[in-house]
């Protein structure tokens, strides 16, 4: 796997996407605009499936990984940015937020000098442990009704990307 070179100043889309293909990730859509590319994937935790993540990529800034978390929040919104504010405060590495149309979303900022396909795949792995490690608390804003639909035979299509970082994840570990 491509190490991150401490003095390189800028990351290309081309070293993006080829440390999605290392990753067996593809994006279903590309865009760009004024030199910020993004790519929207749909990956699966172990137990929550089909999470919406936008990789943006400023080539000589940062890579942020962009998780939209849930749908914008209907409830008295004090409760909810409780909530968020704890998660920042217990989960290393990322920040909850919420967008301009009242979404959650969760994020990680990877800086272009420690970009590489290794801090990519553990940066997603991460987020993806954190939406099944949150799921039961997360409920109310996913589903009507806060029931989490059940899983049946279905198994996350991401299983290599956990195993692969499963010693770096136990803190996320599901209890």
């Amino acid at each position: 796997m491509t190490r991150a070179d401490p003095g390189r100043s800028a990351v290309t889309p081309t070293d993006v996407e080829r440390w999605l293909a290392e990753l067996d990730l593809e994006p279903l859509e590309r865009a760009e605009r004024e030199g910020v590319v993004s790519w929207d994937l749909v990956l699966d935790g172990r137990r929550r499936f089909d999470i919406p993540v936008t990789l943006i990529l400023d080539p000589s800034l940062a890579l942020v990984v962009w998780v939209h978390y849930a749908p914008p929040i209907g409830d008295a919104f004090r409760k909810s940015y409780r909530r968020l504010l704890r998660w920042n405060d217990e989960l290393p590495f990322v920040k909850f937020a919420i967008a301009p149309d009242e979404r959650p979303i969760l994020t990680a900022e990877l800086p272009i000098g420690a970009c590489d396909a290794d801090a990519v795949g553990l940066a997603l792995a991460r987020v993806l442990a954190i939406c099944d490690r949150l799921l039961e608390e997360s409920a109310d804003w996913l589903w009507i009704g806060g029931r989490i639909p059940p899983a049946g035979d279905r198994v996350s299509r991401q299983v290599g990307l956990f195993a692969r970082y499963a010693d770096r994840l136990a803190e996320l570990a599901v209890p």
